[in-house]
């Protein structure tokens, strides 16, 4: 079974650059997205339900902002969408349920706020600690990936600039701490288990000044796992190479 995770920086515009043929050979079974930037009905008919796959969305009220979906192989047993009405109307959090298993699907916020002032941190802080309230919960039942754009990078490794960054939202103490708060309480950042000393390998990259050519980016997305769902987890991985987003997609394959 494959996991994939993308944040597609709207999914109007990344269907114009290929998502359909992305989605055709991924070879995922779920495919958590990001940054919809769309409400279902502004989508064409084969984005919005493509032949063979389940596909569920939480879009944000306000247009053209956030959003969250998943498409599945497998019909899911239950699709979950909220967790409190402030973070709610933003559209950053689904969950699919197939059986035990969950896959969740979230976009957390930036930090920075409209005047790059990191006016939004303590927001994207209690929306952090609000998604891991629900999936502590969750992962009693069974095995949980928390799959997403965490915009935050949680070690100096996972950026190209660190020093650079100390006091930009995204790499600030406080979002690191929340990181290493998740991973102590037992959760698996599946790729840097698997690759702990490996550097370059990022997620994101500036649009701008040839940062993706030069490899000068982030890493912020994430397929977190619970410690049941990590020892299901035979291989994690990011795709650099696809594009269509200012973001690549990130993975697991699982047993």
């Amino acid at each position: 079974m494959r996991i994939l995770s993308w944040n597609v920086n709207g999914l109007r515009a990344c269907t114009r650059k290929g998502f359909r043929g992305f989605l055709a050979d991924c070879g995922a079974d779920v495919l958590a997205l990001q940054e919809v930037r769309a409400f279902p009905d502004q989508l064409d008919a084969d984005v919005r339900a493509p032949e063979g796959w389940q596909a569920a969305f939480a879009p944000a009220e306000r247009p053209g902002y956030s959003g969250v979906a998943l498409y599945c192989r497998e019909p899911p047993d239950r699709i979950e969408t909220e967790l409190e009405p402030r973070f709610d109307v933003e559209g950053r959090f689904i969950a699919a349920h197939f059986g035990r298993l969950v896959v969740a699907s979230v976009y957390f916020p930036k930090g920075s706020g409209r005047e790059r002032d990191n006016s939004r941190v303590l927001y994207k802080l209690d929306f952090c600690r609000a998604v891991f309230d629900r999936v502590q919960r969750l992962r009693r039942r069974g095995p949980v990936f928390v799959t997403g754009d965490y915009n935050t990078a949680h070690q100096a490794i996972d950026l190209a600039r660190p020093k650079g960054n100390v006091k930009n939202s995204g790499f600030l103490p406080e979002e690191r701490a929340e990181i290493s708060r998740w991973l102590a309480a037992g959760w698996v950042d599946t790729f840097r288990a698997r690759h702990p000393d490996a550097p370059g390998h990022y997620t994101w990259w500036r649009q701008f000044g040839g940062a993706r050519e030069r490899n000068v980016g982030w890493r912020i997305d994430y397929v977190l796992a619970s410690p049941s769902a990590n020892r299901r987890v035979q291989r994690a991985f990011i795709w650099p190479q696809a594009t269509g987003s200012d973001h690549c997609p990130v993975g697991v394959d699982i047993a």
